[in-house]
């Protein structure tokens, strides 16, 4: 189990939606988090990637690699 806390802006919102259709808050929570973790998630693994990187490559020595695509 999770609790988060909300802005009351935005708990009204989700208030209004979930009584508008009934389907319960939960239910909108895990469809926001389904459609935007895989993406927070490959957003986080490049900032990391990016972090870690010991040298840069230039252009010609990046196409020089044989698994690029040309």
């Amino acid at each position: 189990m999770v609790a988060v806390r909300l802005p009351q802006e935005m708990e009204k919102r989700l208030n209004v939606l979930s009584r508008k259709t009934g389907r319960t808050k939960s239910f909108y929570i895990r469809q926001a988090l389904e459609e935007h973790l895989e993406e927070m998630e490959d957003i986080y693994l490049a900032e990391e990637r990016f972090r870690t990187l010991d040298k840069t490559v230039s252009l010609d020595e990046l196409m020089s690699e044989p698994d690029v695509a040309r």
